[in-house]
């Protein structure tokens, strides 16, 4: 089967319709914590390019060697990649973790930032981001998932079927549509587009293969009706 193409126009539904859509398909996401924000912040380092299963592998076995924040982050960073090795890319998440630790304990002198969720979220995304290789999607899985608060993560996903569905250019970056994205949201609408759009990327619009003839947003999808069209002609 032919690769999906990408959109070649606007987009034809509104945020609202493919949330309500979605729902439809794969149920309502309802928010629920996922523990407090340090650990979000290192499980979201140690998910980087890789499966969630790895990554939560990985935290484990380091929490059990390395039991608390103060034991990591005064631990060598060879220390740190053996015990996330099974993640993958260690080397470059084992210095990463620790700058982000030693920067975080300079600065709070402990290791809690439920705080941030006090902050007005522009605040509290700037702050994340300017810890050592926290980017926009780091950031706001943090302030999403453990704090509750309106920012969206865009990870591989969410970026494909956004740009399929017309609503980013197929030039604009990950990192540059988080802000793109977040502003067509209102901030109740964050946390179940977010939800939607991955289980939609990974079960139907997938990188390879997508599966566009079940795919409930179809007569709203400029790439998919492109693609549809050209599987037909051929």
């Amino acid at each position: 089967m032919a690769r999906a193409k990408r959109a070649s126009g606007p987009a034809t539904l509104t945020p609202a319709r493919i949330i309500e859509r979605l729902s439809m398909r794969y149920g309502e996401p309802v928010w629920r914590s996922h523990g407090d924000p340090m650990t979000e912040l290192i499980l979201t380092i140690l998910s980087q390019n890789t499966s969630d299963t790895n990554s939560g592998r990985a935290f484990m076995r380091l929490r059990a060697r390395l039991p608390t924040w103060e034991a990591l982050m005064a631990a060598d960073t060879a220390q740190i990649e053996s015990e996330i090795a099974v993640g993958g890319l260690a080397r470059i998440k084992a210095p990463r973790i620790k700058a982000i630790l030693v920067e975080i304990g300079r600065r709070c002198g402990s290791f809690d930032l439920s705080f941030r969720g006090d902050m007005p979220v522009s605040e509290a995304k700037a702050w994340l981001r300017s810890l050592p290789g926290v980017g926009p999607k780091t950031a706001a899985c943090v302030l999403l998932f453990a704090l509750g608060r309106p920012a969206l993560p865009v990870d591989t996903h969410v970026h494909r079927v956004a740009q399929r569905l017309g609503l980013v250019s197929a030039k604009v970056g990950a990192a540059d549509a988080h802000d793109l994205l977040e502003a067509m949201l209102s901030p109740e609408q964050i946390y179940p587009f977010h939800i939607s759009l991955i289980k939609h990327g990974r079960r139907i619009c997938r990188a390879q293969r997508p599966l566009c003839d079940r795919c409930p947003l179809l007569d709203g999808c400029p790439a998919g009706q492109e693609f549809v069209g050209a599987t037909t002609i051929a």
